[in-house]
């Protein structure tokens, strides 16, 4: 059994324990939101100090978009995915039971247009098949504030579904901040300090918009996502040094 501390599940149970400047003075109602800002400022000022931001720009030049939706993906998987390099991507299924994305593409029409009776579904993959990237990073790019010197992973994420599902409360265990850019639909971030931060942070909840791009370092904040009545949501990611 994983052990809890006021309701949060202590994965890194052995991790050496967090400064807490990194959150001690941030509240709800202080979370930046930018737009327009340079690399050069962006990373002086929030890239490294563990967030969360909000840059409210940074899709603007993208057709993800409009070019991204659950039959986009299935089409995709379909032409270039259907191999076994496809079932070993990191695959986090949820609440939903999917065992890979190969299961999770290939819902019924009335499934993933959300029809009375049917069951809902949220789920996130990274993608390791460079013919997938290849394809995926044609509509998006690095995000334009992202410090001049860094490097984006090489895998980048991907995270679908509907309203009233989301992730679970966790702390990754990745080796870098990152970022992760709403394409469709809105969703909340809860985000709560690690325990030993615990009376000194505050919990935060956070809403990312359509086209709004959250930057935070997801290996010091526990956080879980709730999907917001709307569209389908979808979102893309990485790491970033």
């Amino acid at each position: 059994r994983v052990p809890e501390v006021f309701g949060i599940r202590v994965y890194k149970a052995f991790r050496p324990p967090e400064s807490c400047g990194f959150c001690r003075e941030i509240s709800t109602g202080t979370v930046p939101r930018l737009a327009n800002i340079s690399p050069e400022e962006f990373s002086r000022r929030y890239a490294y100090r563990g967030g969360p931001v909000i840059v409210t720009d940074a899709t603007t030049n993208w057709t993800a978009p409009d070019r991204f939706d659950y039959w986009f993906f299935q089409r995709l998987y379909d032409t270039h995915g259907r191999g076994p390099r496809a079932e070993r991507c990191q695959f986090f299924p949820y609440a939903t039971g999917f065992r890979n994305i190969l299961e999770a593409l290939d819902l019924p029409p009335a499934r993933v247009r959300y029809e009375p009776g049917t069951e809902p579904w949220y789920f996130g993959w990274s993608n390791c098949d460079p013919a997938i990237v290849k394809v995926l990073r044609e509509h998006y790019d690095r995000p334009y504030f992202l410090p001049p010197d860094s490097e984006n992973n090489a895998i980048d994420w991907v995270f679908m579904g509907g309203p009233g599902l989301g992730a679970h409360m966790h702390v990754d265990n990745v080796r870098l901040p990152s970022w992760q850019s709403q394409l469709k639909g809105a969703k909340e971030w809860i985000l709560a300090p690690p325990p030993e931060c615990l009376y000194q942070c505050e919990f935060l909840s956070v809403v990312v918009q359509t086209g709004e791009t959250i930057v935070l370092d997801t290996n010091k904040w526990y956080h879980k996502t709730n999907v917001l009545p709307g569209p389908i949501s979808i979102t893309v990611g990485a790491e970033y040094d």
